[in-house]
């Protein structure tokens, strides 16, 4: 469900919805209650008010309700408002308006002054929402009670575990290329360390007095100094932001034991990315992709 679709819910069930940096969107209880009993689908205007404080911090519970709708991890819901509050402060900063999906539109007509302008509120339908209540009911009674079925019977495969399949599967790639990565550089360098404590014992030879064995000597030709092959490291792109969101993803991920790293050129953008070896780089990337909810792109 997209995060736009989340803030509306949110706000038509707290009657409040708090985003940090901007302000308060307030549901008049009056019309929250003529919404319950209104006709399905009839609409109220008039019934969201803005409040400008972009003192707000960030909402606890708002976090909790996109992580428990959405399935995701409350640090990538939080994440996930960021970057939608900071589209919208993009937009006000130019003077082009912002639509909140089912809130209404917000403009800055100049610093600490904005426009608000409400959408209609939408009685829900409650004859569909009685109906999904009892599909879920059906459902979790299915769930509770015990299934006796034929061994004819098809099972169907629950799709539950997918995600937390997913996330571990990337975790274990993730792991295994760091590691494959450290056995190939450390097995790399163990001819040029063989070479090294070789060479004393070459040397010891030279000064023997016998004209004999110093022929013999000469005549070896030099150890070639075997130079270990460079193993091509990939760098996979994460994400380009500015300086705060970059600085606590990066806190974030190093939290999480991850091997990322930060750089910028012009102490504007800031690029968060992971060196890894050059092995199937698509399915790497596609995984990154999956687990970290953007899309990550590799950069040679």
């Amino acid at each position: 469900m997209k995060l736009a679709t989340l803030l509306t819910q949110y706000l038509y069930v707290h009657h409040r919805l708090d985003l940090p940096g901007i302000g308060s969107f307030i549901l008049d209880p009056a019309v929250a209650s003529q919404l319950a009993t209104a006709r399905p689908n009839q609409l109220l205007t008039d019934g969201i008010q803005f409040e400008y404080n972009p003192s707000l911090p960030e909402s606890p519970e708002l976090i909790a309700y996109i992580s428990a709708q959405s399935g995701k991890m409350k640090a990538l819901a939080s994440s996930d408002l960021e970057s939608h509050i900071q589209l919208a402060h993009q937009f006000l900063n130019i003077g082009k308006p912002f639509h909140f999906e089912g809130i209404g539109t917000l403009t800055r007509l100049k610093p600490g002054e904005f426009e608000f302008i409400a959408d209609p509120l939408q009685a829900p339908d409650r004859k569909k929402e009685s109906q999904s209540r009892e599909s879920n009911k059906n459902s979790t009674k299915e769930e509770q009670s015990p299934r006796y079925e034929s061994f004819l019977t098809e099972t169907k495969p629950s799709q539950g575990w997918r995600k937390p399949l997913i996330a571990l599967l990337v975790l274990a790639g993730l792991g295994l290329a760091v590691w494959g990565g450290y056995a190939i550089s450390k097995k790399s360098r163990q001819p040029k360390e063989e070479v090294v404590n070789e060479t004393p014992v070459q040397n010891n030879t030279l000064p023997l007095a016998d004209t004999t064995t110093k022929q013999v000597t000469d005549s070896i030709p030099p150890v070639p100094v075997a130079t270990p092959a460079t193993n091509d490291l990939y760098k996979y792109v994460l994400e380009v932001s500015n300086q705060k969101r970059a600085l606590k993803r990066y806190n974030q991920l190093r939290t999480n034991l991850w091997d990322v790293k930060l750089e910028t050129k012009d102490s504007v953008s800031y690029k968060l990315f992971v060196l890894l070896p050059g092995a199937d780089t698509t399915r790497i990337a596609d995984s990154l992709t999956v687990f970290l909810g953007r899309r990550v792109y590799i950069e040679k």
